[in-house]
């Protein structure tokens, strides 16, 4: 008989009645029964998220230089945060739900260089190798205006070194185009997952592709083993790299400065709930950190998995975290939302995140493609299938009875009139046309 962790599939089903739920593959509402506002900084301190800002802030000369089109914005990499009044009237009346409130999307769908939100933790780790590179080897200070990075000098200097990602897509997308950018030498090993044009644009880089009919978790295991065989490349490892969460970590400082400008007030009588796409978990737990240093107890954080997929409710609800992929309790990890195709979450994110986040449901694939859509007709936005898993969290929220019960012990209920609610889209920006009307004609 199969055992997970000492247990067999039976034990853990009547430990975890939810369970059912996930294994038969039904849309679940989750909610974290260890949450609290403690931070854990045994792994990840606060003040290395100031240290990563500080590292964006230095290169962004070497940004504007290297991407003109983020002149504009001074080399800040940083995506739109817009209201959608229209998708709330919509999703109301077609969900029979009253979604009291602002609904807010937070367009990393649109950020500059890769569309998507992996631009924040994959751009940031390749950057940080750079500079340790150009500072070691190249004479590079702290002081010097890094728009000198962008010279054949250092071109040449970062050719003798390589970097390799595993990845289902966009974080692949986001460290081939910057690293091949600065003049790395650059190897993406994708799942099976992966969209063929993300794989195309990657090629066309010069980057070089590596394809495994499998998922996710092969992809970052070949990669792994076969970067530790070349001293002078690194790595960029998804499930545990502490870089690439304080990259994502450094859109909260950016985010409150948003709401602030639009005069959206966060505070105990008006609270801020998050709902983020989750795959491995980097992304969304890098986010939710910096969320709960900027916010604290006044901000909710809620991941959104495809059911196919939902590798970090499992590692939570079960407290197995890691130890378990979502194939050994059934599950298939087949979803079209090719940036959430994980099977085990982080080992890194899925423990920090154990007091830090509020809950997590699923989400049907032909949900996706509704909300997308939605999303497209009534606001204009064209977002990929995996970033409008976000989409569905106010909905449930609010008419889920696990959802009112949350609101009901934080005592929340009273407040939603005075509430914001953000759906972070993780990506979308840079899709090709002709699959994008592939996308709304499977709605």
């Amino acid at each position: 008989m199969q055992t997970i962790a000492g247990l067999s599939l039976l034990e853990w089903q009547q430990k975890h009645r939810l369970l059912n739920n996930l294994i038969q593959l039904d849309e679940v509402f989750w909610i974290n029964p260890d949450y609290g506002t403690e931070l854990d900084e045994t792994i990840v301190q606060s003040n290395q998220v100031y240290s990563a800002k500080k590292r964006l802030d230095r290169f962004a000369n070497y940004i504007v230089e290297a991407f003109p089109e983020t002149r504009p914005m001074q080399g800040i990499i940083e995506s739109p945060l817009v209201e959608i009044p229209s998708m709330q009237k919509n999703m109301e009346k077609s969900y029979d739900v009253q979604l009291p409130g602002k609904l807010l999307l937070k367009c990393d769908s649109h950020l500059p260089i890769s569309g998507s939100i992996k631009a924040r933790g994959g751009i940031y780790e390749v950057l940080k190798r750079a500079e340790d590179i150009a500072m070691k080897h190249g004479g590079l200070k702290q002081t010097d205006d890094y728009g000198i990075l962008a010279s054949d000098t250092y071109k040449k200097l970062f050719s003798n070194y390589s970097i390799a990602v595993g990845s289902t897509g966009n974080l692949g997308l986001s460290i081939g185009i910057i690293s091949a950018k600065l003049g790395f030498r650059v190897t993406v090993h994708m799942s099976g997952d992966a969209k063929q044009w993300k794989k195309d644009k990657l090629t066309n880089l010069g980057v070089i592709v590596k394809e495994y009919n499998d998922d996710y978790s092969r992809a970052v295991e070949e990669g792994r083993l076969e970067a530790s065989l070349d001293p002078k490349c690194h790595f960029i490892d998804d499930e545990d790299s502490i870089d690439l969460f304080l990259g994502y970590a450094t859109a909260a400082e950016r985010l409150q400065n948003q709401l602030r400008e639009r005069s959206v007030v966060v505070d105990k009588d008006h609270p801020l709930f998050v709902y983020l796409p989750c795959g491995v978990g980097g992304g969304p737990g890098g986010i939710t950190y910096g969320l709960k240093l900027a916010f604290g107890e006044h901000v909710h954080c809620f991941f959104a998995e495809p059911t196919h997929s939902p590798c970090m409710t499992i590692g939570l609800l079960t407290g197995l975290h890691d130890e378990a992929s979502v194939q050994e309790f059934g599950i298939d990890n087949k979803t079209e939302a090719d940036g959430l195709a994980v099977g085990r979450p982080s080992r890194l994110v899925s423990r920090l995140m154990t007091s830090m986040l509020s809950g997590s449901y699923t989400i049907e694939d032909k949900r996706l493609f509704e909300l997308l859509r939605k999303m497209a007709e009534t606001e204009g936005y064209y977002l990929e299938p995996s970033a409008l898993a976000g989409a569905n969290g106010p909905v449930q929220l609010m008419s889920h009875p696990t959802g009112r019960k949350y609101l009901e012990d934080q005592k929340l209920l009273v407040k939603m009139n005075q509430s914001t609610h953000i759906i972070w889209a993780t990506g979308g920006s840079m899709v090709p046309k002709d699959m994008m009307e592939q996308y709304l004609s499977q709605s």
